[in-house]
This record gives structure tokens, sequence and C-alpha cells, in this order.
């Protein structure tokens, strides 16, 4: 989207609004925390202000560097930040927007039309975190540079040389201070740039990474149209071409493209701004009442529903859609939990009318293709109406009423859901040891048996016929699918425990595919966990050492003054080898076990690995563990 009739971005637009103390102080507050996630956003800080002058049309590309160290360069060709003094400040504009928080054009200044970035706190604060830290400005035939050590002026602007040309480069090294760690990944920077790349048509984005010398590229002339042939590449598709809308009304401009494919899931993704708008709002309200009213229409008008026929849902019309709505807009408006659903009212009638207007066409203008769409919907609403059936049979009247709990749980006496905690356990014999050594007061036991049916490759009628995926349901007590009610869990921890071997993993990834595609919300607030039981039991002297890794195995070894005639070392190979005591001190005992949070941080990324990992296609599974077998031990989400 150019917006260039306003040229002028100088010193003079540059608000200032507050200062930098507290940063370091409660640097959570202002980049979400100090993990792993916190260190990346710091890259997305910049590279948004990169973005901003993209969507005005003054930048084309913008370079991302990881060093050896693991500092960071982004270098952009847009106007540079302005050098000239800042009338209210008397310091160079640029080192103000570097040592000032909220100082930047974005603040009601009409240096911006529009501008991304969730948190709006930019460069200051990756400054006030960064042990080190110089940007460099070229402007007018000259390159200025200043330096900073954690949000401190260490030297003056200075020119340091001359160029033709203009833009901005920013070098920061994260605060080991600050940072739980400060090792970046290469792919999940590729990942956020990648995403950018597809929603700001024809910007180019390259990532190098120094430590191992190797770069990818984005650059996408379809932009959204490309994306949705990206999230689809794994699938097969229902028609060739993605639909594509784009369209402008006032100050507000929208891009939004779909394509169906043959799954039983809908994937709608939105964004504000280039902001991954998680929870929803307006743009996407807008664009789902407009899908449903248009194909409802259509299948009325041409004969496809009857007239005792009930309309479609909007379930049964998204199902197998892929779409991504992206609107961009002068003052959004982010409300909800995580500050990520769209809030602005008129919104939704643009989202709907511009929508409305060129998806109708389509369905018109292109037969085959609106039949392919009313077909799938009319077999979805088929397909509803059986696991409507099957749904009243799972159904839990009442919580308490633990004649309606599958036979085999083992519940606990605690009926707090917030001190519960259910291990779904694979195989009988192990349930059988992890009943006997549970604490009943607040753990429950539900054992599984055989592999749990594979949901990526079936409908929700069909999944509920599976014995095991009852249990689950019924046992969880809180619904399924487009009726899940988070509020009504019975168990505050859902714990997958199952074999540390290959066919264990397996389980493991069934299990989290059929949370994360009808129980999404658990795995969203954190209600997953695995289990990591022992690999290892070492004994010598009479004194029993368990080892969760080979790594742990070696350490313990070296503390015992290492491996002799007197140490014994068994290899666990499942659950089922140990004892009830011993499962408990292990892998159960609040006090001592290891339990990972399943945390999916992107919804995007883990919608693909659950395609890839679970989904018909063999090539792109191949190539993803053969990717990421090196990096992990067991294949893991």
């Amino acid at each position: 989207m150019s917006m260039k009739e306003n040229k002028i971005y100088d010193e003079s637009q540059i608000q200032v609004l507050e200062g930098l103390e507290a940063v370091r102080k409660r640097p959570g507050m202002y980049i979400g925390s100090t993990s792993s996630r916190g260190l990346h956003h710091l890259v997305y800080e910049i590279v948004d202000n990169s973005i901003d002058e993209a969507l005005q049309g003054f930048c084309e590309t913008i370079e991302v560097t990881i060093h050896k160290d693991n500092s960071i360069s982004v270098q952009d060709d847009g106007r540079g930040i302005p050098v000239g003094i800042h009338a209210k400040m008397g310091r160079p504009a640029v080192e103000v927007i570097m040592t000032v928080l909220h100082a930047g054009g974005k603040f009601g200044g009409e240096g911006y039309k529009v501008s991304g970035g969730l948190h709006g706190v930019g460069a200051s604060v990756v400054n006030a975190l960064s042990e080190e830290c110089y940007v460099e400005v070229t402007k007018d035939g000259k390159v200025y540079k200043q330096e900073f050590e954690r949000g401190k002026v260490v030297s003056d602007l200075t020119i340091v040389g001359e160029s033709e040309g203009s833009g901005t480069k920013t070098y920061f090294k994260p605060d080991a201070e600050i940072f739980d760690e400060v090792e970046y990944d290469f792919d999940t920077l590729a990942q956020r740039l990648r995403e950018l790349a597809f929603l700001n048509k024809g910007i180019k984005i390259l990532l190098t990474d120094e430590r191992e010398e190797k770069s990818k590229q984005f650059h996408y002339e379809g932009g959204l149209k490309s994306f949705v042939a990206y999230l689809n590449r794994n699938r097969e598709t229902l028609h060739e071409e993605p639909i594509y809308v784009e369209g402008e009304k006032d100050t507000y401009s929208l891009e939004i493209a779909i394509q169906y494919n043959d799954s039983y899931t809908e994937n709608l993704f939105s964004f504000a701004n280039n902001i991954d708008t998680v929870e929803g709002g307006t743009h996407l309200s807008g664009f789902k009442t407009a899908l449903t009213r248009i194909v409802n229409d259509y299948a009325r008008r041409f004969n496809f529903l009857k007239e005792n026929d009930k309309n479609l849902t909007g379930e049964d019309i998204r199902e197998g859609l892929t779409a991504i709505i992206s609107v961009k807009l002068r003052d959004p408006q982010f409300e909800g939990q995580t500050k990520t659903k769209l809030g602005n009212s008129e919104v939704r009638s643009i989202v709907d009318s511009l929508f409305s207007e060129h998806f109708g066409a389509v369905l018109e203008e292109t037969p085959q293709l609106a039949k392919i769409i009313v077909d799938k919907a009319l077999n979805a609403a088929r397909a509803r109406e059986a696991a409507r059936k099957a749904r009243e049979l799972t159904r839990r009247k009442n919580i308490l009423e633990s004649t309606a709990l599958p036979g085999k749980l083992a519940d606990c006496s605690s009926r707090d859901p917030k001190e519960c905690e259910v291990y779904l356990v694979e195989g009988d014999s192990a349930g059988g040891s992890a009943k006997q050594g549970r604490d009943r007061r607040f753990q429950a036991i539900l054992p599984l048996k055989g592999k749990i049916m594979n949901v990526e490759k079936q409908r929700l009628d069909k999944i509920l016929n599976f014995a095991e995926i009852r249990s689950m349901i019924a046992g969880i007590g809180a619904g399924i699918g487009e009726e899940f009610d988070i509020s009504k869990i019975r168990y505050d921890r859902i714990i997958i425990m199952t074999d540390a071997d290959v066919d264990g993993a397996h389980i493991r990834t069934l299990l989290l595919t059929f949370f994360y595609r009808y129980m999404k919300a658990l795995v969203e607030e954190g209600h997953i966990y695995v289990a990591q039981p022992p690999l290892y039991k070492i004994a010598k002297n009479r004194k029993v050492y368990y080892a969760y890794s080979d790594k742990e195995l070696n350490m313990i070894l070296e503390q015992i003054g290492g491996k002799d005639k007197n140490t014994d070392i068994q290899r666990y190979k499942g659950l089922g080898e140990m004892d009830a005591e011993q499962l408990w001190d292990t892998t159960m005992d609040p006090e001592k076990r290891t339990l990972l949070r399943v945390d999916i941080q992107d919804a995007i990324a883990a919608d693909e690995i659950f395609t890839i990992l679970m989904g018909d296609k063999v090539e792109p599974r191949r190539e993803f563990i053969q990717e990421n077998a090196k990096k992990v031990q067991n294949l893991d989400i």
C-alpha cells in the first residue's frame, strides 16, 4: 500500500511521551517476557520500523543478520531516521527515538499513515535491553552514527562517511543480564520474516546467519495469494488458484485470500497492520458473516438447498478452508486477554461489503468452483448431523455424575479442577502401575489402549466412533469442537505419559494432534503437558539414581566414580518396566518430576507441523524429519 502524499518526515514529527528507566526494571511489560520469545521480539520491533517505511512506499529491502556472537543488525533502504535537532528535547531526533520510550513518528504525528508493531515500543526498548547498540543513518549524501550501551548514550551523533541513497542500520547485542538465553533461532526468525513478506507483497527480506553461513530470502509478489498457496502446499487442494480479494475504502485497505483443501479442519488467520490477531476480531467476523451469507444465497438460488432444507452453518462452509484476512488501518484498537483482538467496529462492515462483492462475482462467473465449495459444505453438514447424534452419547450431563465417566478412568477424590490432573497413559500395564503409585487425592489415571486414531484424516462423526477418544472427551468433561467450553474442564493439567521410544513419540503426536484440532484452547491456555519418564536406572552400592538423558547418565556416572562391576545400568524401554513406587518417584511426584508444558507459540507453525506429520503426503514428512532429527532426540512439538 503506497501512500506517498506526505513526504515530510523530520524531527518536528517526533512526539515524546515518557522516559526509559522502567524498561530495564520490568522488561516483561514491554516485550512480553525475557525468555526466548522476548529475545526474538527485539528483532521484530526493529524490523517493524522498516516495514512501516515500506508501507508508506519508501523501503524495498530489509536485511536481517545474526552475527557469530548472537548480535543482530537490521538494515533497510528507507528514508533514514531523522537526524535534525528535536525542538523540544534539543537533541538529534535519532537519539530521542533511541533513548526515549514512546518517541516516534507514529504517535499523533503525520509521519505515518499506518504502522505495524503490537507494542509500538520500538527502538528505545531494544536499545535499553542491549549491552551495546548503534545506529547508522544514511541521508542526504552522509552517513551518521551514534552508539549506546544499555539505553545510555556513549557517543554523540557524528558523521562517519559519505554515501549515496538512504536507509537505517540498527545493530544491537541483547543484554545477557536481562535475558534467560541470548541465542537466536534461525527458524523462529525465518517464520516471522516470511510472514511479513507475505503480508507486505513486493517487499524483499533477507535473513543471514553468520554462525552457520546460511541465508534465506523472502519476496512474494503475490502477497496473501502466495501465503495461502504456501500454507496449503502439503495438502490436496480442491481448486488450483486461491480466490483473492484486494480493496481499499477511505483509509482502510483489505487483502483476503482463500483456498479449499480436502481436509476436515478450517484454518483462518487474521492480521491487522501485520499483527497476528490470534483472538480474531471485527475483520474476521465480517469475513465469516459474508462467506456464510454468500454461499447460502448461491446454494438456494441454484437449488443445491431445497425449500425445506436448513441453511448451511458457517462451520459447514469453512470445512477444509484455508483463509487469510489482512487489514491495514490508521488507528487500530486491540482488545482481549492478550491484546490480539481487533475491536474497531467499522471494520466489520467494510470487510463484509468488499469481500461479498468480489466473492459473489467469483461464484457467478465460475460455477464449477461454486459447485466444489457448496458440495464440500453439504457433505460437512451431513457429517455434522451425524456427529451431533454421536456427541449426544458422549456428552456428560453433570460433571459430578460419575456414572457418565469412562469405566477405566481412575478418578481423583478432589472436585476442584484447579488442583486436579489426569494422566493419559499408554497401555494397561503402565496404567496399572500409575493407578497404584499415584496420589489419589488430585491425580486421575486414564489408560489408553493401542494407537489413537489419526484425526488429521477423519471427520468428527468418525472420530466420535472411536472408544478411546470418547473416553478422553468424557473424562475431560468440556465437550469437543465448536461446543468445547474450557470453563468445564475437570482437570487443570492433562498429562500425556507415553514410553520414551518411537511408538511412544507417535502416540504423543497423535494425542497432540487431537487436542490441537478439536480442543485447541487446552493447548493455547497451557493445560497440556508431557511427562518425562527416566531413560535409565543406575544402581551402585545399594543406591539408586535415575537419568533422563544420555548427558545426565554420564554426569551421574562421573559423580559415582565411573562404571565398574558394581554398577548396574538399566535402560527403560517402556513405562511398564517400572513398578508403582518407581513410577511415582521418577515421573509423577510433583516434588521430583519434570513436566514439559506444550507451548505452541505460533498457530501457523503448529498447523504446518501437524499437517506435515499427520497428513497424507510422504515427501514433506521425510524432509521435516531429516531437517529436525539433528536438533532433537525425539520428535516432539
